[in-house]
C-alpha cells in the first residue's frame, strides 16, 4: 500500500517504539500516528522515525506525528481518533500495543491495581479498535494487531491481573476476527515472551535471556507485508533460551 497510515499505541518506549522505527525504516512513505501518555518520550521516538538517513536508514518520505493521551479513557480516545483522522485521514494499520505489567499474589492484588492493569491492557485495546474499525469496514480493508502475551495463553503465579487482562486481549482478537471474516480486515494477535523494555532494567535477568524489542517489531512488519490473500491469526515469540 502506498504511504499507509500506521497507528501505534504505547509507542513511547519498548516494543511500541521499535515497531514505529522498523516501519519508518522499511515502509516507503509511511505515515505514523504515535500514541502514548508520555509526550516527551513520544516526541523523541517521532524524531528518530522522521530523521532521514543516518544509522536508521530511513525509508524516503516517512512522517511521524504524536498524539499524547491515555487510551484507557473513552473521551481521550475519541479526541485522539478525531485528531488522527483530521491529520492523516483513514488509518490502514492499527497496532494495539499499549499496556502495563505488575505482578502480585492473587490474595494481595488490590482492586484498584487490578482495574488499572485491565484498563491499560484490555480496555484500551477495545476503545481504540472500536474507534477505527467502522472506517476500515466501510473501506473493506485494514490490518489490526493486538499485543497479547504468553500470559494470554497460559497462566502463571503472581499474575492474576496481568494474565486476566492478556487472556481478555486474546479473546477480544478472536471475536473481532470471527465478526470481520471476509470483510477485507486482517486481525492478528501477537504473543511475545520476555522482551527487552525499560521495565527489565535492574531486574537482574541476563540480557541474553530476553528477546530484543526489534525482533518482535520485525514480526509485525513481516505479517503486514504478506499478500492480502493470507492472514496470520496468531503468532507466538519466545526467547531462544526459554521463558524467563
Amino acid at each position: 500500500m502506498s504511504k499507509p497510515v500506521v497507528l501505534i499505541t504505547g509507542a513511547s518506549q519498548g516494543i511500541g517504539a521499535a515497531i514505529a522505527k522498523v516501519f519508518a525504516r522499511e515502509v516507503r512513505g509511511v505515515r505514523l500516528a504515535l500514541v502514548a501518555r508520555n509526550g516527551r518520550n513520544l516526541a523523541a521516538v517521532a524524531r528518530a522515525c522522521a530523521k532521514p538517513g543516518g544509522a536508521t536508514g530511513l525509508a524516503a518520505g516517512a512522517t511521524a506525528e504524536i498524539f499524547p493521551g491515555d487510551v484507557s479513557d473513552e473521551a481521550a480516545v475519541a479526541a485522539m481518533a478525531a485528531a488522527v483522522t483530521k491529520r492523516f485521514g483513514a488509518v490502514d494499520v492499527l497496532i494495539n500495543n499499549a499496556g502495563v505489567f505488575a505482578g502480585a499474589p492473587f490474595a494481595e492484588t488490590k482492586v484498584a491495581e487490578f482495574d488499572r492493569i485491565v484498563a491499560a491492557n484490555l480496555r484500551s485495546a477495545f476503545l481504540v479498535t472500536r474507534a477505527f474499525v467502522p472506517g476500515m469496514l466501510r473501506r473493506g480493508r485494514g490490518d489490526i494487531f493486538f499485543m497479547s502475551s504468553i500470559a494470554g495463553l497460559a497462566a502463571y503465579p503472581n499474575g492474576a491481573a496481568y494474565c486476566a487482562a492478556k487472556f481478555g486481549v486474546t479473546g477480544l482478537a478472536k471475536v473481532l476476527r470471527a465478526e470481520t471474516k471476509g470483510t477485507g480486515l486482517r486481525v492478528c494477535c501477537v504473543h511475545p515472551g520476555a522482551t527487552w523494555s525499560p521495565s527489565w532494567a535492574g531486574s537482574g535477568v541476563p540480557p541474553e535471556r530476553i528477546m530484543p524489542a526489534a525482533d518482535v517489531a520485525r514480526a509485525f512488519l513481516d505479517v503486514y507485508r504478506l499478500s492480502r490473500r493470507t492472514v496470520v491469526e496468531e503468532i507466538v515469540l519466545r526467547p531462544a533460551q526459554g521463558d524467563v
